[in-house]
């Protein structure tokens, strides 16, 4: 009988390595350099394997499109935060990548104890790449009034600016943290789980694979020890002070890959940031523009917060602006200037072997399926809006956060991605059937707010300095 198990990427991709050399699994393609999805096992012939970001693990075996899987419980917590009757077990504890989540607040604003924050007036807003859990912790703290910003990541450059909370990960007995947070409570404590789906548990013989995985576990990770481990922050080179001025402008740059030509659009335009990218990951560096402040988050998030009046100007890119649309056709967010860098096409994509060569053959294969066409993205509306307007009839959209080619053709039939050449996607058997659109960076911005006559005066002349380097007239 086949065993299928999700393996991680990224930051538990290297230790989960290790653990399935020691338990010899034969899966001498997963390692860091990898680029390989789908993995074979050389000892266990029914077992294969695909690699997938963490995140998407829990849900991904929770479906039953995985008999196994190894992921941090943080998320496995997340999921049953929201659907606590998922078909999860939680097989073993695996000992390493662990961590804690806090719950954290600005020290300069009083943010030291849950009864502090009870007490505030108004609505108490917690920013989160936890939406789930956040929303848990909110109602068993008893907070009257509370709001939920749902994030990509970065949760803890939030407070006090654009949240009051965030819930954020961090070591074990970690008492301080960047950006003058503190620990508000002490949420749950997290580490690598083997995890399965109820039903293969209880139909599938798992015990020669859970027994050689015991076997590769270290005596030191067998039993786990109970001492902490306390870390020193890296403390914010140039943290945001923490009174609001009306006239500053709050500009959001991005992180990730987008940050090199970011830079280099900036110094074109005059305008210097200090420590972007930053080697320590301060994500609050000094910008040489009076009554400016920066703050470095997700491109994902952007459109969200400018809505939100979070910030005033943000560079992301057009695709997740027209995401943001789709889900809030109403939304106050602009593009204020083309900024012609990150070129990408948004595409529909197939499995080289699926008999479709275009939207036509498409909705004729998903008429003739006997379930709904499974659609997997990260833009989660966008792919929505895609299926709805090319009427493929019933189809089910499965977020993804990440490594999404990995998805077709065992778990999707249809991909919406992003590409620049098309290469990746041809090197992992898929085909591109349709083009949806293009992106490239852009400079977004509130057209809702109103601000003083100095502010305007210093937006504008971000955007005209912008504007000149990009040679749009």
């Amino acid at each position: 009988m086949p065993i299928k198990i999700a393996l991680p990427k990224g930051r538990l991709l290297a230790e989960t390595a290790t653990l399935l050399r020691r338990a010899d699994w034969g899966l001498g393609s997963y390692h860091e350099a990898a680029r390989l999805y789908r993995l074979k096992s050389a000892r266990f012939p029914q077992l294969s394997a695909k690699v997938f970001h963490e995140r998407d693990i829990p849900i991904q075996v929770a479906i039953g499109n995985y008999d196994l899987g190894i992921c941090g419980l943080d998320w496995v917590e997340e999921l049953l935060a929201k659907y606590p009757s998922s078909a999860l077990v939680k097989v073993k504890n695996l000992g390493y990548g662990g961590g804690v989540l806090y719950l954290v607040g600005s020290k300069s604003e009083g943010a030291s104890s849950v009864e502090k924050i009870r007490a505030r007036p108004g609505v108490i807003c917690i920013a989160s790449e936890y939406p789930n859990l956040a929303e848990s912790l909110a109602l068993y703290l008893r907070l009257k009034q509370f709001s939920i910003f749902p994030l990509w990541g970065g949760a803890d450059v939030y407070p006090p600016e654009s949240a009051d909370l965030a819930l954020i990960t961090g070591k074990t007995g970690q008492k301080s943290f960047d950006y003058d947070l503190v620990s508000v409570s002490n949420v749950r404590s997290y580490s690598t789980f083997l995890i399965a789906n109820k039903g293969s548990w209880e139909t599938k013989d798992l015990s020669e694979l859970l027994g050689s995985i015991e076997d590769g576990l270290p005596l030191s990770e067998k039993h786990p020890p109970s001492s902490e481990v306390a870390r020193v922050p890296v403390a914010a080179r140039h943290p945001f002070s923490n009174q609001a001025v009306e006239d500053t402008v709050r500009l959001a740059l991005p992180d990730g890959h987008q940050q090199e030509p970011t830079v280099s659009l900036l110094n074109g335009a005059g305008i210097w940031v200090e420590d972007y990218p930053s080697p320590t990951g301060n994500r609050r560096p000094a910008v040489n523009l009076d009554g400016v402040v920066v703050k470095v988050i997700r491109p994902q998030d952007m459109p969200l917060q400018v809505a939100n009046g979070n910030f005033d100007l943000a560079i992301t890119g057009k695709d997740w602006v027209r995401e943001h649309l789709y889900q809030f056709p109403s939304s106050p967010v602009v593009e204020l200037l083309n900024l012609k860098f990150g070129r990408v096409k948004i595409v529909a994509v197939v499995s080289q072997d699926l008999p479709v060569s275009d939207i036509y053959s498409l909705r004729q294969f998903s008429s003739e399926q006997l379930r709904p066409l499974r659609v997997a993205s990260e833009y989660v509306n966008i792919a929505d809006k895609f299926a709805r307007d090319n009427h493929l009839g019933m189809y089910r959209i499965i977020p993804t956060w990440g490594a999404s080619e990995a998805f077709l053709p065992e778990d999707a039939d249809l991909l919406i991605e992003n590409t620049q050449t098309g290469r990746t996607i041809a090197k992992h058997n898929l085909k591109i059937i349709d083009t949806i659109g293009q992106s490239s960076a852009c400079l977004i911005g509130n057209i809702s707010v109103a601000c003083s006559s100095r502010k305007k005066a210093r937006i504008d002349s971000i955007i005209k300095a912008l504007r000149v380097t990009v040679g749009d007239s």
